[in-house]
């Protein structure tokens, strides 16, 4: 996947030291998180004009940091240097190394945990895949509990599209990396999304070089969907799930991210689940794992 558009380097010294230089960021029972450095990938011309301080500083804001002052700011070539994700994994249910990989993508304040209970319902039909439940990036900022891919302080679309950019190639990495330990391949890979993972798996597996197997999306919304023209590189299968009485993330969602992928030649299928609210219904559930199944059977090509 390539970067975003601008991406800079925040130094910063922990305050708990009481130096005068820091990122904070609030955790539960009034703990903070040392961040020797920050990558905030973001396009910054969307966020808030061109680039300055206080735009790196709004930046890291919106995606869940608050700056309190910055020792500097560069701009500079893409880093291999990644936050690391990990969480709660399920080997193949047949046994033996792993032939595919389904990678869950939870949502807003939520772990690695939240999905991996999946496996129990598609493991059978997926029987030669290991199931990967990787906890977000960033530590909820509305809850003293769970974790976010990008902060939601700010619900405006620019703010969720520089969040959702800004956390994409962590992301990225860890797809490879996994794919990697495990000498598979992007054809080898589906991405599951729930809420914001939604978000995620759309905005990542779509930009990637080559297909992944699928993506499933439950209750979530296709970002970016403005320049995904031109920042489209592979067309992966994908299955959008959405309940009519969703309260977090409008049902209208679902047929906006349609009609874009329908016009980027991206094939899509979706359910629509009558009266179920932000949630995955028994329906959407054995829909996706049909679906699943499905991608999985399907030749590579």
């Amino acid at each position: 996947m390539e970067p975003c558009k601008h991406e800079f380097t925040i130094k910063a010294f922990d305050i708990r030291y009481n130096n005068q230089n820091a990122i904070r960021r609030p955790e539960a029972h009034g703990h903070h998180r040392t961040l020797a450095q920050l990558r905030v990938e973001l396009d910054l011309d969307i966020v808030c004009g061109p680039a300055s301080h206080y735009s790196i500083m709004t930046a890291a804001r919106r995606i869940g940091y608050a700056c309190v002052s910055m020792l500097g700011f560069r701009r500079r070539k893409a880093s291999t240097m990644l936050m690391t994700l990990s969480g709660p994994s399920r080997p193949p249910v047949a046994g033996g190394p792993p032939r595919r990989l389904v990678i869950l993508l939870h949502g807003l304040g939520a772990d690695g945990n939240d999905l991996i209970g999946l496996q129990q319902y598609w493991g059978r039909l997926v029987p030669d895949a290991e199931f990967l439940s990787p906890n977000a990036p960033f530590p909820c900022d509305g809850a003293p509990w769970g974790y976010q891919w990008f902060s939601v302080q700010d619900r405006s679309l620019p703010a969720i599209r520089a969040g959702v950019c800004a956390a994409a190639p962590v992301l990225d990495a860890f797809i490879d990396e996994e794919l990697a330990k495990r000498e598979l391949g992007n054809g080898d890979v589906a991405l599951v999304g729930f809420s914001q993972g939604t978000m995620m798996a759309l905005y990542v597996g779509l930009r990637r070089a080559a297909a992944l197997a699928g993506i499933v999306g439950y209750s979530g919304r296709l970002m970016g969907e403005d320049r995904l023209a031109g920042e489209l590189r592979s067309r992966p299968p994908i299955l959008l799930v959405h309940g009519t009485a969703d309260p977090v993330v409008p049902f209208a969602s679902l047929a906006h991210a349609e009609a874009a992928l329908n016009g980027a030649g991206v094939p899509v299928e979706t359910l629509v689940c009558r009266g179920v609210e932000h949630a995955i219904s028994p329906e959407g559930l054995q829909r996706g794992g049909a679906f699943l199944q499905q991608v999985f059977s399907a030749p590579r090509g």
